[in-house]
């Protein structure tokens, strides 16, 4: 069975001699020339490569996006940008990034690597104190004693995957919010902890002494796996 990739590239002259490298080893390659509706084919797909500088959308949005459909799914970013800030924002989300130029095996190397480390086989639920499971595959949540699906809204859902991406770490406000609405979060704003109270409604058994989602007084909150 071939590997499955999506490749999201706009200069057509790298883009088909990747498709073309990609597929002689043995890889399903799907390429993009923008990140326009790759959020509608990035479960089809083992892997993501993106660029970064894509018109409309740029590799990062694109990627971080990607990463909250699919958090399960890796993302390799192979770009021309070298700039050490550049490596740093694409590594919040991406896990690999490569520079252009590049050879082939060195790509085909990394790709092997992220494909393993993502296991090839379906991935364990997720337990959440003694109350809840999820699915990273298919992201579903459900309660384990029922085995009913928790049924979230998208911000709740976007808000229960981010904490599942940085687990046991302690998240600033600040820190949840920019990455889930995408804009800069302003002191007081109580939007975010209505989201998170209302999640609470939905997984702890107890939402006034939460057991799945902490809140560390001043700071922030935590998942604990």
């Amino acid at each position: 069975m071939k590997r499955s990739v999506l490749y999201i590239e706009d200069n057509e002259k790298i883009g088909s001699w990747v498709k073309e490298e990609l597929e002689q080893r043995g890889f399903s390659v799907q390429w993009l020339l923008t990140g326009e509706g790759a959020e509608k084919e990035v479960n089809q797909h083992e892997i993501v490569i993106l660029d970064i500088m894509l018109p409309g959308l740029d590799g990062f949005t694109v990627g971080r996006r990607l990463k909250k459909t699919a958090p399960a799914i890796p993302i390799l970013l192979l770009t021309a940008r070298t700039s050490i800030d550049d490596k740093v924002d694409g590594l919040q989300f991406a896990d690999d990034y490569l520079t252009k130029p590049f050879h082939t095996d060195e790509l085909v190397a990394r790709i092997e690597v992220l494909i393993r480390r993502n296991g090839g086989t379906k991935p364990d639920r997720i337990s959440l104190g003694n109350q809840i499971e999820v699915d990273p595959e298919g992201q579903m949540i459900f309660d384990k004693h029922t085995g009913k699906e928790i049924i979230l809204t998208g911000k709740q859902h976007q808000i229960l995957m981010y904490f599942l991406r940085h687990p046991n770490q302690v998240l600033t406000k600040e820190q949840i919010y920019e990455a889930i609405w995408e804009e800069a979060y302003i002191t007081g704003d109580k939007t975010l902890m209505v989201h998170i109270h209302r999640l609470r409604q939905k997984l702890e058994r107890h939402p006034d002494s939460p057991e799945i989602i902490e809140t560390l007084k001043g700071i922030g909150y935590r998942v604990k796996l």
